[in-house]
């Protein structure tokens, strides 16, 4: 941990040399989130959890770190992208860490304070995301920020993109098409009846939008040409998750839907039976979906059938061997075993308040506002 710090106060240093006035001083400012604690008690509390608590449910702590939280500030966002595990605080200030070790990749301001950023994404090794006005790209391995662009548009969703464009919604009623190399734009996209853009996904070949509408449409990827139009009946939810050759996506008009990136086609639509406003969380076999006022849904990502329902239960912290984390309302983390659609084991988390969606693994990512962050995994 020390040799950890070292290298983030090294690193900030030099890039505060580099710095403008006005960036120095927010960096000043905020200079209390960058780092992670090495404090021996830090090492040796026993965070939201205690060790007796997760033997006894076949689980294990495989690191923790303090993010130095100002008394001001929170840690807002805790989120996956690839093989990194980022903390976003409201302050604008991001720490990139290790999934496996937790050790701190690189810390940076990304925005003032106060401005909104919207995304994040992740193509190959760069991050990029839309602060204010500007589409950033920051290399997720040398913490090098070698795009800055400023829109010359207000952004209303997080942008998308493949190797040759970037994709950008304009007050929810237009998406640009901007050349991935020097951010020129190159084509418009509006949609016919006048609604809303709410999301947008990207492929190497196409790219997809969503509107308020209940409008799904396929473009090619220069926005040249529409390859397809599929019609739900309520608003969609932003994102549609793209996974493979499908989509998935959550409605206003109650329901889970899996259709085909292709063609359109529709594969399954799930009946929720209320309003959703989340979006699906998809993994392997299952997607997982917040339904308001009745938990979480696990569905038969093959068949859309209902697997069970988890009354409790608000969303997916990750999966392994057909046994779903399951976080809820009151902060248990709950195993549920997919196949024999049932509750296995339950352990009790004191003080989460944050936490990041994993459905690549099977490790558990928690945290609190004040900067305390610990990775659990199932014992093997």
């Amino acid at each position: 941990m020390l040799t950890w710090l070292i290298m983030l106060i090294y690193h900030k240093n030099r890039r505060m040399v580099k710095m403008s006035r006005c960036r120095l001083v927010l960096a000043v400012w905020i200079l209390g989130f960058c780092a992670v604690s090495s404090a021996t008690e830090d090492r040796n509390l026993q965070w939201f959890v205690s060790a007796e608590a997760l033997a006894d449910n076949n689980l294990e702590r495989v690191w923790q770190n303090r993010l130095a939280v100002r008394k001001t500030e929170k840690l807002e966002r805790l989120f996956i992208l690839g093989n990194r595990i980022y903390g976003l605080s409201d302050s604008n200030y991001i720490v990139s860490m290790n999934r496996e070790t937790g050790a701190p990749i690189f810390s940076r301001p990304i925005a003032e304070a106060g401005l909104p950023v919207l995304g994040f994404g992740l193509y190959e090794k760069d991050v990029f995301f839309i602060a204010g006005n500007r589409l950033i790209e920051i290399n997720s391995e040398l913490d090098t920020e070698h795009s800055s662009r400023r829109l010359e548009f207000n952004a209303t969703c997080p942008a998308a993109r493949n190797k040759s464009y970037f994709y950008i919604v304009e007050g929810g009623k237009h998406v640009h098409v901007l050349r991935a190399t020097d951010k020129v734009r190159i084509f418009t996209v509006g949609i016919e009846n006048n609604s809303m853009i709410t999301s947008v996904v990207a492929g190497e070949d196409f790219f997809v939008l969503g509107t308020d509408a209940g409008n799904i449409v396929s473009y090619e990827a220069d926005g040249m040409k529409q390859l397809w139009r599929f019609k739900a009946d309520g608003s969609i939810v932003e994102p549609i998750v793209k996974d493979g050759k499908w989509l998935f996506f959550a409605g206003k008009d109650t329901n889970v839907y899996k259709i085909n990136v292709v063609t359109g086609r529709l594969v399954w639509k799930y009946p929720a039976g209320v309003m959703l406003d989340e979006q699906p969380r998809v993994t392997q076999e299952i997607v997982y979906q917040h339904i308001r006022n009745k938990g979480l849904a696990a569905i038969n990502k093959k068949n859309g059938k209902l697997l069970w329902q988890l009354d409790e239960g608000t969303d997916l912290l990750a999966e392994e061997n057909g046994m779903a984390y399951v976080i809820t309302k009151a902060g248990t983390l709950i195993v549920m075993d997919n196949k024999k659609a049932r509750q296995v084991r339950s352990v009790n988390l004191e003080g989460v308040s944050k936490y990041a969606v994993n459905v690549t693994d099977s490790r558990i990512y928690i945290a609190s506002e004040d900067g305390r962050i610990v990775c659990l995994k199932s014992k093997e």
